[in-house]
This record gives C-alpha cells, structure tokens and sequence, in this order.
C-alpha cells in the first residue's frame, strides 16, 4: 500500500513540474519561434525534370466525378463562381517526382515503404557538407569520405541519427537547364561514402541534389543503400542557404500506402543569427497573404496570381 502511494506521488510531482514547464512548449517559445526557417524543398509541377523513364505529371481543373441536384453536374469543372471553390487533379505518373524521400522499396521487394517509416523521421540534426568548389571544376564529382572527414575536423563528430545533405550547387540547373538532371555527368555519392555515414557515424539517411545518387552503370551506391534498408533524399534545393553544423531538418512527405517514394518537403529550422531564411515573426503562416491578382490556370494548368489584363 505505501509503495503504491509513493507511486502515487511520484506520478503527480512529475506530472505537476511537467504542467509548470508545459514540457516542450517551452523549448518551442525559446528556441524554435525566433529560428530561421529555410524550405529546402522545390515546388514540383508539369515541367519538373523528371528521369526519362517516366513522365512529367498533368495539372488540371477537378471535375464532379458525380452529380449533386441542384448544385453541380457530372463532369462540371468545380469554379469559384458557380461553386465557391476550385480543385486540382494531379495525374502524377510516378512517385519518383520532384524532391523526394526514397524508402527501401523503391529497390527491394521486401523493403519498407514509404507508409512504413516510423515518426521519429519528424525533425533531426542536419549536417551539411560542402563539396560544390569540386563540382564546380568536376561536374561529376562523387563526395568521398575525405570530404565527410574534413566536416568532422572543422566541426566536431556528426550527431548520432543525424541527415547528411551534400551540397553541390546543382539545384540551379532546376529551372535554368532541367536537361541536366538526366544527362552525366553530374554530381553524386561514392559508395564507400554512403558506407561510412551509415556503418560509422549511424546517420538516419543522406540527400543530394541531384536525381540519382551516382552515375556509375548498375547506381551501385543507390543499389547498396536500399537493398541495406536506408532511405535517401533526392532533388534537395537551397543547401547555399543553410548552415553547415548547428541546424535542424523538419522531414514531411506524402503517405501512399505502400509507395516506393515520397513527394517530400525538407525545412531547415537555423539559428536565430543565421543569415538566410524567415522568422515566424516575418510569415506567421495565419493568416495566410493574400496575392495581387486573381488565381488563374496557365498553360500547364498550376494556378497561379494572374493580372486582369493576362486574362484575355
């Protein structure tokens, strides 16, 4: 009886200092709410580059799929004026599109998918490691365990269940010369690299700009990744833009039962100094801003802000 009262005590001591302290709240209100915020994410629609072996997405107004008496006809297109509202169709013929998480399945039969990984993926340490100078004169360079080595002498050991992005600067060439996400060369990951972030330093996964983890004949780097059950990110953006140690990686994507990839989204959350990126201060998110102009179909069919006189 008294150990069940002591027990009893302990509980409510424990769960009175955490309704004092509203326990990560205040982790929240003191770290986080004055952090910088970088979306290392890109936007994917009809003219992302996608592998050649699969095709680009369709945008397009929703149609009723079933009529409602009196308020819409089957096969309608859905508008702000005769509905109240508009939605999209996405004809996305791959999952493999955009900026993307790759589970293990992508590759293996007998891999997780993507509606299998756990959520713990949510936020992490983010290291970054610089190689765009060697890509710059070596457009194929593969990062080499050399160069994760180095970012530990400058920096310290690389956390235990941390993301490793690669900065190589290809992310440019998204919309300014998308042909050479599937031309070689182009920059990727040596699979001794891949290797010992995984089997030494114990990372979650690593994510590189380009749309393949390497070049070589049969993507020995991306075979071993995923047939060893490792994730990986590809088509990551804005790594010029976010610091090398110190930040964190905020992980969302698209929950497909089943998938073999995943339409992600990458933010990194950086110190409050940090020279790039918006406070919560800056874009509270509610309410939302509301554009200039009108939201109108072009010719791809993304809604986008549209002066009157571009109506005609």
């Amino acid at each position: 009886m008294h150990r069940y009262c002591f027990l009893l005590l302990s509980l409510f001591l424990v769960g009175s200092v955490q309704a004092q302290d509203h326990g990560l709240w205040q982790m929240y209100q003191h770290h986080l709410k004055g952090a910088k915020y970088v979306d290392l994410t890109f936007a994917f629609s009809p003219t992302s580059p996608v592998w050649p072996g699969f095709d680009n997405a369709e945008f397009q107004a929703t149609q009723a799929g079933n009529p409602i008496p009196g308020y819409v006809e089957k096969d309608e297109t859905y508008t702000y004026d005769e509905h109240g509202f508009v939605a999209t169709s996405y004809e996305l013929p791959t999952d493999q599109y955009g900026t993307q998480l790759d589970p293990p399945a992508h590759w293996n039969e007998r891999g997780a998918t993507i509606s299998d990984l756990p959520p713990t993926y949510a936020v992490r340490p983010l290291v970054v490691v610089d190689v765009h100078e060697k890509v710059a004169e070596q457009p194929g360079y593969h990062a080499k365990v050399e160069d994760v080595k180095a970012w530990e002498e400058e920096h310290g050991d690389i956390p235990e269940g941390a993301v490793v992005f690669f900065r190589s600067d290809w992310h440019e060439k998204w919309t300014t010369d998308p042909d050479r996400y599937n031309k070689k060369p182009f920059p990727g990951v040596a699979l001794e690299t891949a290797k010992y972030l995984h089997e030494k330093k114990d990372i979650l996964f690593h994510g590189h700009e380009p749309l393949d983890t390497d070049t070589t004949a049969g993507l020995i780097t991306e075979d071993w990744l995923l047939n060893n059950h490792y994730a990986q990110a590809e088509g990551v953006t804005n790594l010029d833009r976010v610091p090398e140690q110190g930040a964190l990686v905020a992980i969302g994507f698209a929950k497909p039962k089943g998938g073999t990839g995943g339409y992600a989204r990458y933010i990194a959350i950086c110190p409050p100094d940090w020279e790039h990126g918006v406070t919560m201060k800056e874009a509270p998110g509610a309410p939302l801003p509301e554009h200039d102009h009108p939201l109108r179909r072009n010719e791809h069919g993304v809604l986008r802000p549209t002066p009157p006189d571009s109506m005609d």
